[in-house]
């Protein structure tokens, strides 16, 4: 996955200038962005503080890599189903 450009609290930042009243098109020129990733952010993001956003990424992350895991545990037990059913 690429990384962003932006840190959270330059996120949180950008959301709350939006919040303040800013216009998109002055707001995302300002920050070298799109109007799409403004209101991803919002949707995503809206009304979170930084440390709330931090943790949502700590957990997002931990979450992928407990599916990478599964998906490797389900792959090691198809193969052994494989070999037992040719043992038998």
């Amino acid at each position: 996955m690429r990384k962003s450009r932006f840190t959270e609290e330059q996120i949180v930042g950008i959301l709350q200038e939006y919040a303040a009243g800013a216009k998109v098109s002055e707001l995302c020129r300002k920050h070298g962005m799109s109007d799409a990733t403004l209101y991803k952010w919002k949707a995503k993001y809206g009304g979170m503080t930084v440390s709330e956003l931090r943790r949502l990424k700590g957990l997002e992350a931990e979450n992928a890599e407990l599916k990478r895991l599964l998906a490797d545990a389900m792959l090691d037990n198809a193969g052994l189903k494989g070999l037992l059913a040719k043992n038998s």
